[in-house]
């Protein structure tokens, strides 16, 4: 008797202990250390340029936090496939632990996303697939087919960017080419999940069913009823939770860095100009103002920093004591230059906390092209600036604007009087700004639009505000 109380009671803990291990094994709970912390970044909407900002700045914020994991919460219809592509590409900066919760859907681009992470947990009701690759109607009016030739090279690019998520993360292969390739049929255990001519698009049910032997879920690691159960489930329930919203000005740097390269060549023309006449005016002022605009572009796009803005600002400082100080010496001008091409360059390299500081060759080449383009083309428009502008009024309005108002006074124009007709020696090139000592007195000149050489004599033949304009003496 005693003896068969002793097995119903051995029985009964081992089904206990059973229940409570395959409990802790179907929903995969853990405790986290008490110092975890989690980020929460949203794949809302479409698949679009600013949504590359949102995640590449949360991404970053969870690597400078060291954070344990990132939960993209996921409801989306898709969107471009270049924009997909920089967003597995981020995604894989972040060494720890990644998770999708398909929130409602995942279509398209966002079941791309998807497969980028390590796990992908789904909402009931919930769907992903429809992968194929579409084409966007001219005007924005809906979708259309792809050409024949087009579509089998867009499915085989995809299928490849894909594919190579899916092995990197242990994700079924052959369900991903099913939403991708429409071409292919999937059969698993004998069922027909998806027939050829169609795309493959599974509810949470159908992706969490196991199948194969050891059974394996198809895709998704079970259906969840919310996000905070999700994050309870994974043992981050006690972890310092961040959650990253999208913000206005993430639209905005979509825009800025469209124009990035007008901008480049608008900042290099109006200090050009600057530089090339006296005073401070309205050239110096727009060229600024593209400059700043240039680097808040980057800044909001999660790329530069605030120091190189500074190193920027410390390099144009340099050039004009190169320019309106120490004219001839070469050094500050030399450095300052270095430090304006640096900051311009590393302002759109995109460097992630924990990676080499010094960027690697493809982390360069947009920048590099960028700033290549932007520098030919303002050589160009200079060229044709220096040459033709000084012998137009609006050259003259810039100089007087650049003036300091003392024009206006009688004691200025006294002071312009006496000057007439000196002979000075130029200590800087005229082109056709510069500088030129009349005796004891180094003044800013200008020429009538012609390029007069470092060491060549001037004469002064008039005044442009307090200027004077001066012309090769005899």
């Amino acid at each position: 008797m005693n003896l068969r109380i002793s097995q119903l009671l051995l029985l009964t803990t081992l089904l206990w202990c059973g229940n409570r291990a395959t409990t802790a094994a179907q929903t995969n709970v853990f405790a986290a250390p008490a110092s975890a912390r989690i980020y929460i970044i949203p794949i809302r909407e479409g698949i679009e340029p600013p949504l590359v900002y949102l995640v590449r700045r949360g991404v970053k914020e969870a690597m400078e936090a060291n954070a344990d994991a990132i939960i993209f919460d996921m409801e989306t219809n898709g969107g471009r496939i270049d924009v997909t592509e920089e967003i597995i590409k981020i995604i894989g900066q972040f060494k720890g632990r990644t998770y999708t919760y398909v929130d409602d859907r995942a279509f398209s681009a966002g079941a791309f996303i998807s497969v980028a992470t390590h796990k992908i947990y789904m909402a009931p009701q919930s769907v992903i697939g429809a992968a194929a690759p579409i084409m966007l109607s001219p005007g924005g009016g809906g979708v259309q087919d792809l050409p024949d030739t087009m579509e089998v090279k867009m499915t085989s690019a995809v299928r490849a960017l894909v594919r190579a998520q899916a092995e990197k993360n242990g994700h079924n292969i052959e369900v991903i080419e099913a939403m991708i390739d429409k071409t292919k049929e999937f059969v698993i255990d004998g069922e027909v999940l998806n027939k050829e001519g169609n795309i493959l698009t599974l509810t949470d049910r159908q992706a969490a069913k196991a199948y194969g032997e050891p059974p394996k879920p198809l895709l998704s690691s079970g259906t969840v009823e919310s996000l905070d159960e999700l994050v309870t489930q994974l043992g981050y329930a006690a972890a310092a939770r961040t959650n990253i919203q999208p913000t206005g000005a993430e639209k905005l740097g979509t825009w800025i860095n469209k124009i990035s390269l007008l901008l480049l060549i608008i900042g290099v023309i109006g200090l050009y100009i600057e530089f090339k006449t006296p005073g401070f005016g309205l050239p110096g002022i727009v060229g600024i103002t593209a400059f700043a605009i240039y680097f808040l572009g980057g800044y909001v796009a999660g790329l530069s920093g605030a120091g190189w803005i500074l190193v920027f600002v410390i390099g144009i400082a340099l050039v004009a004591v190169e320019l309106f100080v120490f004219p001839g010496t070469f050094i500050a001008g030399t450095i300052g230059a270095v430090l304006v091409l640096v900051a311009l360059i590393m302002a759109m390299v995109d460097v992630y906390p924990g990676t080499p500081t010094l960027p690697s060759l493809p982390q360069l080449q947009l920048p590099l092209r960028d700033l290549s383009l932007a520098l030919l083309a303002s050589l160009g428009i200079g060229l044709v600036l220096a040459r033709f502008l000084p012998k137009t009024t609006l050259f003259h309005q810039l100089v007087s604007q650049s003036a300091s108002g003392a024009s206006a006074d009688a004691a200025a124009e006294s002071t312009n009087a006496t000057r007439m007709g000196r002979i000075g020696v130029t200590i800087s090139p005229l082109c056709p700004g510069g500088k030129a000592r009349f005796g004891e007195e180094l003044l800013d000149v200008v020429s009538r639009g012609d390029m007069i050489p470092k060491g060549a004599s001037v004469r002064i033949v008039g005044h442009s505000g307090p200027n004077p304009i001066v012309e090769a003496a005899e």
